[in-house]
């Protein structure tokens, strides 16, 4: 309180010397979001081609396609809430691409455990889809909860990570469960051969 009105009864007989004094740019800020935006790019290509190495071309190409579509969806909700993106911000989207991918890598194995158990592939799709559901389920609501809680009780980057991860999360489950889903039933009404594995 005293140096509050010390402060407003006019200025001090003191003189500020400048010791040193540099002129900062955007180009650090610009750098930053430039090397954001190349790991985004490498670990986008770099997801899209193992799941093709990996699941086969079939199978890893749907894969893929639910990728892509969870990306569109997610950029797409941010544009619609005019959500600025951030370096958290496409931190969130890189986390969102490998927990895009787990889902679609639990069906995936799932479904090679009901053909390695002799069943058909209609039934293999059915029921490996249907046994994954828990397990993709707990993962990401467990995500889903933990990012709700820094959106709600962070602030400026921490909350801008959260709400690009909670976006993901549930675009994610969007495109790796329903979208591929309608895919191979469609692909399977149209007798097309799907493999799920690579030599």
């Amino acid at each position: 309180d005293d140096l509050s009105n010390i402060l407003k009864s006019g200025k001090m007989e003191a003189r500020a010397r400048i010791e040193s004094s540099e002129v900062i740019g955007p180009s650090l800020g610009a750098k930053s979001v430039k090397d954001g935006l190349n790991s985004f790019m490498i670990a986008f290509v770099v997801v899209l081609l193992y799941m093709i190495f990996y699941y086969s071309r079939r199978a890893g190409m749907v894969a893929d396609l639910a990728l892509l579509a969870n990306m569109f969806f997610l950029i797409g909700v941010l544009a619609s809430l005019q959500a600025v993106l951030t370096l958290p911000g496409i931190a969130g989207i890189v986390l969102t691409i490998g927990m895009s991918v787990d889902a679609n890598v639990l069906i995936y194995e799932r479904i090679r455990e009901e053909l390695n158990a002799g069943k058909n592939m209609k039934t293999a799709i059915k029921d490996g889809y249907k046994n994954a559901y828990s397990a993709i389920f707990d993962a990401q609501i467990t995500t889903f909860l933990v990012g709700l809680i820094l959106f709600f009780f962070g602030t400026g980057p921490i909350k801008g990570f959260a709400t690009t991860l909670v976006i993901g999360i549930l675009t994610s489950l969007f495109s790796a469960i329903i979208l591929t889903r309608l895919i191979y039933e469609r692909m399977l009404t149209k007798g097309r051969d799907i493999t799920f594995d690579t030599k």
